[in-house]
């Protein structure tokens, strides 16, 4: 929303909840009511918009799966993409946005090996993460043939201040028991949070952008340097391991995403000449875990 406001751009946030958001939001931003999964007045904001961002899904990375909480991930994101389709087709033609940028995630690819490097003409994984991924991908293709770009954006684990899984990650270290989680052979496709900024705004701005998009720092790690990285910007020795099978009895199914990863690359971004402002670990955590 800062990048937005700051190149002059009118912002409209759709909350769930207007009046507390306001408080949080910056200065400029407009608010208006959004029930994500049912039609209501929000379904008028669409026309006065050139581009719609969505990225609403709830966290599926450290909390145990249940059916109830399936439903949710699903709801949150499948649910909320088919709504969001419907409202574009009642938005006459000529008052459309011009472009609909979607979030899923690089778990689309499935559990990748360490060596294996994956870029967005990969093939989809088939454990549940994949396929909620491609399932959330599919809930908001068909806004193409409505004439709307229609951008998939594929995150991350994104880096930012302010919570997310990183901050749940450096809180052992600050209490100087931090480690990898696992073999450790994982990898981690990271992304700072100014990069995803940046690569949104530039899938905004370049009409010839539409399909996947990596969204992705160019240089992954295994879980092994993510954890000394941390350890290493935070002054903590990164050297009690979380074991795999202490992991899986915390989150049983929904331990899976911790225990593996995919060396995916942002070659889309690149082809479309966007400069990293993040593109190597240390510098990214230094920036969100350093002090201010």
């Amino acid at each position: 929303m800062r990048r937005l406001l700051a190149r002059k751009d009118l912002v409209t946030v759709l909350s769930r909840n207007p009046v507390e958001a306001r408080s949080g939001l910056p200065e400029g931003v407009r608010v208006a009511g959004y029930t994500p999964n049912t039609a209501g007045p929000w379904f008028d904001e669409l026309a006065q918009t050139d581009a719609v961002v969505s990225l609403s899904g709830e966290p599926v990375v450290g909390v145990r799966w249940s059916p109830a909480k399936k439903k949710e991930f699903e709801d949150s994101r499948i649910g909320v993409g088919q709504t969001l389709v419907k409202a574009l087709e009642r938005v006459p033609e000529q008052h459309r946005p011009k472009v609909l940028i979607g979030a899923s995630g690089v778990g689309y690819y499935g559990a990748r090996g360490p060596n294996e490097d994956v870029d967005e003409a990969g093939t989809p994984g088939r454990d549940y993460i994949a396929l909620l991924a491609q399932r959330w991908e599919e809930a908001i293709a068909p806004a193409a043939a409505l004439g709307v770009r229609v951008v998939r954006g594929r995150l991350g684990l994104v880096l930012g201040k302010g919570g997310g899984a990183l901050e749940k990650m450096a809180r052992p270290f600050r209490m100087h028991v931090g480690g990898p989680i696992g073999s450790g052979k994982q990898m981690v496709s990271w992304v700072h949070i100014d990069d995803v900024c940046g690569m949104t705004l530039m899938a905004i701005d370049k009409p010839e952008l539409s399909g996947p998009m990596n969204v992705t720092a160019p240089n992954p790690v295994t879980m092994d340097q993510f954890a000394e990285a941390i350890g290493i910007i935070l002054h903590r020795r990164s050297y009690l391991r979380v074991p795999e099978g202490a992991v899986k009895a915390l989150f049983g199914e929904g331990a899976e995403p911790l225990l593996t990863g995919q060396r995916v690359l942002p070659k889309v971004a690149e082809a479309m000449g966007y400069e990293f402002e993040y593109p190597e670990l240390l510098a990214a955590l230094e920036s969100v875990l350093g002090p201010d």
